[in-house]
């Protein structure tokens, strides 16, 4: 039986991080009302000229810069021709023969990803469908203009699980470099994937189909691992894959036609005459460069190196520019790298993850952590009872000295106080104490659960470790 591999590409959309549009001056907020966001510029009015953003070319450049891309000295702004109700000129601006970046590539975990291009364009707006009247759908314009770029990858994916990866990978990155929010679900992050299948060993491309506007991973993993199976079993039944745009229903798990895939030559791109060609000197680009802040992949081998954290780890906690600024923050106030990272990575982490939210919104600072942890260390409060006091940190914000405090949870050291305890426990086990000095070392640990019940779990473990042994020689 022949086997079969799929071949994967994503084209990226990012929506940059601007005040303006991408040729005007309207916001780019998310969340106003509908079309209160427009201007003559962006509605395509008679008249009317564009001009072009500059902050949104230079986080374009940020971007290529970052992912390894030759920044192109000249680009060419063109007009892809198409209708469909959310455009209102009636075509879109965008790159196509000239794009501002070329190359680049992206390190997965197994593999790197080649980046053909990056390019810049302008977004369309919304169509809402009134579910009320099947008849109606609605149209919002406050996207329309506001400033892309895309990415487009080599077909170098084979798994669903490797596309996911890249898009995380690609969503850090931007997000680092302050370039784009990446929020998927508000749509300034989305995907559009390339499959096609082929018979191992072959070097020829199958036919292939794109899904549309993807904005979740979930959605992208999904949809392509169904994809796959479309088309392979469709290759085994003898029936031929037909070259088309599919929608993801993402209730039935399944992609739906929506039109035949369109060629370059059905937009009949041609330079937008309103716009010069855009220029890019070296010393602009050399500006840009020196405002790349530390990439994610640097990051995560400098935690390895310098805070000798294991690199799953230092995976995890640099997987947000936020979730790596607390960990370097509490770490300013205690160094203690792994007990920290292991704090953030079970508890705190286990706790957003609950209520879906994000560091930012967490109400327990660096410094409360990093105090938390220390206390453990100093022997002031056990291991158990920590968690109880991080329960309470998450729950009210309150600084954890000030619970230890109210609660009374402080460990008892003072030797004097647990001597008397550990004598009155060795009274009243004296077949225990018998069973220890004959050999038996293994109820050793039943003595010292006897002392933390007496104490409620507050003597310190150590001490009474101490001397137990002692008055047990």
């Amino acid at each position: 039986m022949t086997t079969y591999e799929a071949i994967i590409g994503l084209e990226v959309h990012a929506q940059l991080k601007t005040a303006s549009k991408m040729f005007c001056g309207c916001a780019t907020s998310f969340g106003n009302p509908p079309n209160s966001n427009i201007c003559p510029v962006c509605m395509a009015h008679p008249g009317t000229l564009p001009t072009v953003n500059k902050r949104a070319i230079e986080m374009a450049i940020k971007a290529g810069l970052a992912v390894g891309s030759n920044i192109q000295e000249k680009s060419i702004f063109a007009r892809k021709n198409y209708f469909y109700p959310d455009l209102s000129k009636g075509y879109q601006i965008s790159q196509y023969e000239f794009p501002l970046c070329l190359g680049g590539a992206i390190a997965l975990s197994t593999k790197t990803v080649s980046i053909i291009r990056i390019h810049l364009e302008e977004d369309a707006g919304k169509l809402t469908h009134d579910l009320g009247h099947p008849d109606k759908s609605h149209v919002d314009f406050n996207r329309c203009g506001a400033p892309l770029i895309e990415i487009v990858s080599g077909p170098d994916m084979r798994t669903p699980e490797e596309a996911g990866e890249y898009l995380r990978k690609l969503r850090t990155l931007l997000v680092y470099l302050d370039v784009c929010e990446g929020n998927m679900q508000e749509g300034n992050l989305r995907c559009d994937a390339n499959v096609s299948i082929r018979p191992l060993g072959e070097e020829k491309f199958g036919t292939r189909t794109e899904m549309k506007n993807l904005n979740s991973f979930r959605a992208v993993e999904r949809s392509i691992a169904h994809e796959i199976g479309r088309q392979t079993q469709m290759i085994q039944e003898g029936k031929k894959i037909i070259q088309e745009t599919r929608l993801w229903d993402e209730q039935a798990g399944v992609t739906k036609p929506m039109r035949g895939k369109e060629e370059a030559h059905d937009y009949r791109y041609f330079p937008d005459p309103d716009l010069l060609p855009l220029i890019v000197e070296k010393s602009w680009i050399e500006n840009v460069r020196s405002t790349l802040p530390e990439l994610p992949d640097a990051k995560q081998k400098r935690f390895v190196t310098d805070y000798g954290i294991p690199e799953y780890d230092a995976e995890v906690l640099t997987a947000e520019k936020e979730l790596a600024h607390y960990y370097e923050a509490c770490i300013a106030v205690h160094a203690s790298p792994k007990m920290i990272s292991n704090w953030m990575m079970t508890e705190l982490l286990r706790e957003l993850k609950n209520e879906n939210i994000s560091i930012t919104k967490c109400k327990i600072t660096p410094e409360q952590l990093a105090t938390l942890v220390k206390l453990i260390d100093e022997g002031t409060i056990s291991g158990k009872i920590a968690k109880d006091v991080f329960a309470e940190m998450y729950r009210s914000g309150k600084d954890p000295t000030k619970i230890i405090e109210e609660k009374g949870l402080k460990l008892v050291s003072d030797t004097g106080e647990l001597e008397s305890i550990i004598e009155r426990v060795l009274a009243n086990n004296t077949k225990q104490v018998e069973q220890y000095r004959s050999g038996k070392t293994a109820v050793f640990g039943f003595l010292v659960g006897q002392v933390m019940k007496e104490t409620k779990g507050q003597a310190n473990p150590n001490v009474v470790n101490d001397l137990l042994k002692r008055k047990l020689a």
